[in-house]
């Protein structure tokens, strides 16, 4: 296996940011919707994702059959998403709001870390709160084979994790994103984080949209913060990370004009009917309705039977990742409504009707399936965080099935070309998808 994976190893050059890429058609605005934990085999034909299949056997949108995530765990791949780069943060770890004194893992060469077993030689490993990321320096690299780094014991301790198609070497890193750069270039951005609390979000790491981590509990007893369910989640929203943005909050009594939810005069549904959509859209749904999944009832964080966790279960009670049948049927059904509830809204925004637009649809990580999947010992490498990704345009080509590789950092890549921007950290090395996105 090794071996095998030796051979698909690509090398990642030192990239900060570069020239613009071409290849992709001018965009006036990027949708960009992120789902959670499942693998390309999970979701393709699953009857309970009926909207997501339908549009893609009837040709609505373009398929990245063989799109890879870069690594694990979700925080880590939501950073490559919009900065091409995993910053020295293999975690999901919440951020260190504010603080002052600490250093950034690019600038320390320590890397943070979900590890439950000593990592390798060599690799200097913290595992508490993830300082603001700024700056610039080197990024932790990602092996194709980690054997030490989110292996959980008791479940996924025997397993090798497979981070995605290829070895990426740590390389010099700006540690800045794709909001940075947009801003940079005169346009717009926003985040819209489904289930965010009322008023200020600086400090918050979770919320079910009322109550949050920093809600003051002493009007509540007997109810606590572990009886909140984690509908939002701040490892999903990787801005917040960076030490501007956290500046920014700051300055704005604990707000930002780039972070807003699904609701309200600010938020996702109202800038769709006021057709007031940024140029670049990062929508992300709360943990019940992206896939992600959250405790069940009767332990301690309840979430109802549409929301609670895959029970990892075959038909004869046997433990199994990888296929659909160890799937929760109504996770996978929430996550598909909510699909078909914000791409139903896109589409009728006046913003969709304007210019050249497009909406990307990706699953941010598979569920660390790949091994267990495996025919005499044999591991296929179509299994190693290969999932889905798809593009709709509304001006361009359809019905594209691509079997070329591609990553999260080609996603990058690709948006920034659309944009005019300039190629940022490792994306600089990634090829754009000029066959999804192309007219």
């Amino acid at each position: 296996m090794l071996c095998l994976l030796g051979s698909a190893f690509v090398g990642t050059l030192g990239a900060q940011e570069r020239d613009v890429p071409k290849g992709i058609p001018h965009l006036d605005h990027v949708f960009l919707i992120v789902m959670e934990n499942h693998g390309f085999q999970q979701i393709i034909g699953n009857k309970n994702e009926p909207y997501l299949n339908k549009l893609i056997s009837e040709g609505k949108v373009n398929l990245a059959e063989r799109y890879f995530a870069v690594g694990h765990p979700s925080l880590t791949n939501y950073l490559e998403i919009v900065g091409g780069s995993n910053f020295g943060v293999r975690s999901d770890n919440n951020p260190d709001w504010g603080s002052d004194n600490c250093t950034a893992n690019l600038q320390s060469g320590l890397v943070n870390a979900d590890a439950t077993i000593p990592p390798p030689v060599g690799v200097l490993i913290e595992t508490g709160k993830v300082c603001p990321i700024a700056g610039s320096g080197t990024d932790a690299e990602t092996p194709a084979v980690d054997t030490w780094n989110e292996i959980t014991p008791g479940v996924f301790n025997f397993l090798a994790d497979i981070d995605g198609l290829a070895k990426v070497p740590a390389a010099p890193t700006l540690g800045i994103t794709i909001a940075d750069q947009l801003e940079h270039g005169g346009l717009s951005w926003k985040t819209y984080q489904e289930s965010l609390p009322l008023g200020p979000v600086f400090g918050v790491n979770f919320s079910n949209g009322t109550a949050s981590d920093l809600s003051d509990f002493s009007l509540l007893a007997p109810l606590t913060s572990g009886k909140v369910v984690k509908a939002y989640a701040v490892k999903h929203n990787p801005f917040a990370y960076f030490e501007n943005l956290q500046d920014e909050m700051q300055r704005n009594n604990g707000g930002s004009k780039h972070i807003a939810g699904f609701d309200g005069t600010r938020g996702l549904y109202a800038d769709l009917a006021s057709g007031n959509a940024p140029s670049f859209s990062f929508i992300v749904p709360n943990q019940c309705n992206d896939q992600h999944g959250r405790s069940p009832s009767g332990s301690g964080e309840d979430a109802d039977a549409f929301c609670a966790f895959d029970p990892g279960l075959d038909a004869n009670g046997g433990f199994t990742v990888g296929d659909q049948q160890a799937l929760n049927p109504g996770l996978i059904q929430q996550g598909d409504v909510t699909i078909q509830r914000v791409v139903e809204a896109i589409k009728a925004s006046k913003a969709w009707d304007e210019g050249h637009n497009a909406i990307v649809i990706v699953w941010d990580e598979n569920d660390y399936s790949g091994l267990l999947n495996n025919t005499n010992g044999v591991f296929p490498l179509q299994n190693q965080n290969n999932v889905v990704l798809t593009v709709q345009l509304n001006r361009g080509v359809h019905g594209v099935k691509s079997s070329t590789p591609y990553t999260s950092f080609s996603l990058l890549r690709s948006i920034e070309a659309g944009f005019g921007l300039p190629c940022l950290n490792h994306a600089c090395n990634a090829k754009v998808m000029s066959d999804l996105f192309g007219r």
